[in-house]
Parts: C-alpha cells; structure tokens; sequence
C-alpha cells in the first residue's frame, strides 16, 4: 500500500510540475531570481531597501525607478503586437513629447508653476496621441504594412524633435515637472507610481473587458474575426493611439529629472528595448495571445541587466551582447518546441507498483 501511495503521489505532482515549467512566465522569472542573486553575491547589499527621510533607497528601488520607462514602452508595444503589428516609432514619439513640454515650459517663463508644469505634461502627451493616431490611420485605413508605416516616423520624429528644440538642447528649471521623475509619494518614487497605475488601468481595460479577448481573435485571424463581427479595424486604430501616449509619458518621465531634451538622444534604440521586453515577457511577435504581465518581468529583467553590466565591471561595449545572450537563453528555454522534444522522450517506467505488490 505505501508503495501504491507513493506511485500517486508521485503521478499527482508530475503533472503540477510540468504545468508551472510550460507557464509562458517560468523561465523568465527563473532569469530575473538569478539575476538578482548573482548581483547580490558580487554586491553585497545590493538587495538591500532603506528608508531615509521617509523615502525608499536601495539598488533594488532603483531597478524599480529604472524599469518604469521600459514598462510603459512594452505595455503600449504588447496590445500592438497581439493586434499582429509592430510599432517602431516610440522611441521617436519619447523625444518629441519631451521636447514639446520642455519647450512650451521654456517659453512660458514660467516654469515654477504647478500649472506651467501640468501644461507642458498635457501639451506632450497631446502630441503623443496624436501620432499614434496617426500610425494608425496610416495601418487601418491606408493599409501600409505596421513595419513600414511606424517605420516612417521613427526617422521622420527625431527629425521634428530637432525643428521643436531647433536643434538645441532645451533645458528648463522647473521643480513641479522634475518631480514627474525624480519626486516621491508616500516614500515611492514617482516614476514607479506613474508606471504601476498605468499598468493597473490597462491591465483592467484588457482583462475585465472583451478587450483583451478581442485584440488575441485579431492577432490570431483577422479576416475571421472581421467576418465575425469584431470592429477589427477600430480597436487596432485605438491600440496604436494608445501606445503613442503611453511612448510619449515615458519620455516625459525619463527625460523630467535632468529636465533636458535632447532631441539626438532621447528614446534612441528604446523601440528596440520595448521589443525586447515584451518578447522576454512571453509573447510571440506573430501575434494572438499576449501577456502584460509579462512586460513586468521583461522590465524588470531589462534593467537589472543593466545595472548587472556595472555590478560586474563589464565594458559598456559589452552591453548589447549581454542582453543579447539573456534574451537568447529565456527564448530557447521557453520554446515549445524544444520542451515538446525533451518531454516525447521516452521516460524509464516507474518500478513503484512491484514494490506495492511486494508490499502486499
């Protein structure tokens, strides 16, 4: 009987086991852990989290301050390519929102107003709306190809950005809008606040609504969900508007502490990062079902990474290469077809039930 009861057991938890292994989040998660404790190991300390003048301070916070800019670039960038398109033109839609509100900031001679500050956030993602919107009409109306279409302002915006700043750095003194990336609320950092409540809103518009239903029947076959009756062509227009506005909050929030644009700098390769991201967090460029979740654990992969890069003294040449090898690990250990391989190897049957019989 003890025997019997083992082979149960056993034959119980296997099935829980391969489960939590298949999950699309498994090996990135494992990727993150042992990020995070190799970092720890070369630096000690560097879990650590303090709490000094009622404000959270560690390495760990700054991952979390970090990893804001990315989170919202992925999260536009995910419900894009679940729709089966992509969106090349966000790092560009960063520079030019920031140059919009640090130039209306600058003009204002105002800069130390609340108001001032809340204007120029407004006039910025204004402007960001706008061109998601107008990739958008450019992928559903027209019918450009989404590579070709976003691809056009990824070179096109940063040439705007230069026509906003003229070609200069614009840089303003203005402490109500540095507090969008560098001041705190109840001891979190802003950019934390702004990402979490971003992510929450839009994890709750896809996954509490047929939304999110809707953009995987899109991704999947959009000529039979069209013939079913989803208004394919509307809710693609509003995911790419909307991951304009969510591109232009995040070069507001990456470019308000240093309350600088740099129209040459900004948001430079970041669509790359976004892709990056969302691939890490399991979804498949091809489009169909998506994981927002997913972009968490990409963000938060993508920049301990980075600061993995200074932990461990390695050349700044170095970089691309290491997230390149990361990406390659999480994508080869959760490709279904390699752990459809491993697991048709055939397994060695288990000797349990003799032993029950013996037993009996």
């Amino acid at each position: 009987m003890t025997g019997t009861v083992a082979t149960t057991t056993s034959s119980g938890l296997r099935p829980r086991v391969d489960r939590l292994v298949r999950h699309n989040l498994f090996w990135p998660i494992v990727a993150l852990v042992v990020l995070l404790l190799a970092c720890g190991i070369v630096s000690p300390g560097f879990l650590d989290v303090t709490v000094q003048d009622g404000h959270l301070f560690g390495q760990i916070v700054d991952i979390l301050r970090q990893s804001a800019t990315p989170l919202l670039l992925a999260t536009g960038m995910c419900l894009v390519i679940a729709t089966g398109g992509i969106d090349l033109s966000v790092g560009a839609v960063m520079a030019i929102s920031l140059a919009v509100s640090l130039t209306y900031i600058a003009e204002s001679g105002s800069g130390t107003t609340v108001g001032t500050a809340l204007t120029g956030l407004a006039l910025g993602l204004v402007v960001a709306l706008a061109i998601g919107t107008f990739n958008g009409f450019l992928v559903t109306v027209l019918g450009i190809q989404p590579f070709i279409a976003t691809l056009i302002l990824m070179i096109a915006g940063r040439g705007i950005a230069m026509l906003i700043t003229k070609g200069q750095i614009t840089t303003v003194t203005s402490p109500p809008f540095k507090a969008i990336g560098a001041g705190y609320l109840f001891g979190i950092p802003m950019p934390v606040i702004i990402a979490g409540g971003v992510f929450v809103l839009v994890a709750l518009l896809v996954r509490r609504t047929a939304l999110g239903m809707l953009l995987e029947a899109i991704g999947i076959n959009r000529e039979a969900s069209r013939l079913a009756g989803v208004k394919s062509r509307n809710i693609t227009w509003f995911v790419y508007a909307l991951c304009g506005l969510l591109a232009g909050l995040a070069g507001i929030v990456y470019g308000a502490p240093t309350m600088a644009a740099d129209a040459n700098n900004v948001g430079l390769m970041k669509e790359l990062d976004a892709i990056m991201v969302v691939v890490l967090g399991g979804t498949k460029l091809e489009g169909g079902k998506f994981s927002l979740a997913g972009c968490v654990v990409g963000a938060l992969i993508l920049s301990t990474l980075e600061r993995a890069v200074v932990i461990f003294h390695l050349p700044t040449q170095v970089t691309p290469l290491f997230k390149a090898l990361i990406l390659i690990i999480v994508c080869v250990a959760g490709s279904e077809r390699l752990r459809s391989r491993v697991g048709s190897v055939p397994r060695s049957r288990p000797q349990a039930p003799v032993a029950a019989e013996v037993a009996a």
